[in-house]
């Protein structure tokens, strides 16, 4: 935390992503671990494997980014810093956005976006407006958001087709 608000992770991407999972801004565990989605209730992993067919869930957090990248995934977050108590969206102020157009910009191959819940979407289908790219909106990861995991995983393998 600098200057009373929160900051984001640095992006994981190659210059040959051809996807990109954007989630609004980490979670306390999250930025305490300085790792993505490390809450262990967490689903984005699981969801992950579904899309990529690679197991993750139970691989070091470094050989999860690896396997990511090694399939054309990248991920980043639409928020740079926000204050916020705790880690829910809602509590969000003072919102500070990434340049998302700049960076889809620098991906050549990128075909798609999967936005990590509704914040995310709300938030960075504004930043991407007029972009080539597809933009999906998937259910959050997220413990909070209560839909059945089998639910969310058959929305978010949605994201396998843009992967060929």
């Amino acid at each position: 935390m600098i200057d009373g608000r929160k900051h984001g992770l640095p992006p994981v991407a190659r210059a040959d992503a051809r996807l990109l999972v954007l989630g609004s801004l980490p979670g306390e565990a999250s930025l305490a671990a300085a790792r993505y989605y490390a809450h262990p209730r967490n689903q984005f992993w699981r969801l992950m494997e579904s899309v990529t067919g690679v197991a993750m869930e139970a691989l070091p957090y470094q050989e999860r980014l690896e396997r990511l990248s090694e399939r054309g995934v990248a991920m980043w977050d639409v928020v740079h810093a926000a204050r916020r108590q705790g880690s829910l969206d809602g509590q969000m102020r003072e919102v500070e956005m990434r340049d998302l157009a700049g960076f889809v910009a620098v991906l050549p191959q990128l075909r798609a976006v999967g936005f990590n819940g509704g914040t995310a979407a709300r938030l960075g289908r504004r930043a991407l407006a007029g972009t080539r790219l597809v933009l999906v909106d998937l259910p959050s990861s997220s413990p909070a958001y209560t839909l059945p995991f089998a639910e969310k995983a058959r929305r978010w393998t949605a994201l396998a087709a843009f992967l060929d």
